[in-house]
């Protein structure tokens, strides 16, 4: 029988200061905002590659990547990192940072 609250995922939700935290603690880690174009104009955290998640290409893009990396994804609200996340953790990718409640929540 499958059990849907023991199911592992593969990256971590974490808080605004645990996410800076953890990002000086690794210099080659890539900030990932998964927020469309228009949303990533408005303001974006300092050193962030920008790659829409519902853009159309996400899949093909993040395939192209180092799945060694660390990650730290996100987006307004948490929701599309989260499903960002979910998405590179299936594809391979092992050491994935979400920003719980996004940058909305959040001063960078």
């Amino acid at each position: 029988m499958f059990d849907f609250f023991n199911v592992k995922k593969s990256y971590e939700n974490v808080s605004a200061d645990a996410f800076k935290k953890l990002f000086d603690e690794h210099p080659n880690a890539v900030i990932l905002d998964v927020r469309t174009k228009e949303e990533f104009k408005q303001g974006a955290i300092r050193g962030a590659v920008n790659l829409d998640l519902i853009g159309g290409s996400f899949k093909q893009e993040i395939a192209k990547m180092d799945k060694d990396k660390t990650y730290f994804v996100y987006c307004r609200s948490g929701n599309r990192s989260g499903q960002a996340c979910k998405l590179m953790g299936d594809l391979g990718f092992k050491n994935l940072y979400n920003l719980s409640g996004g940058i909305m929540n959040n001063t960078f």
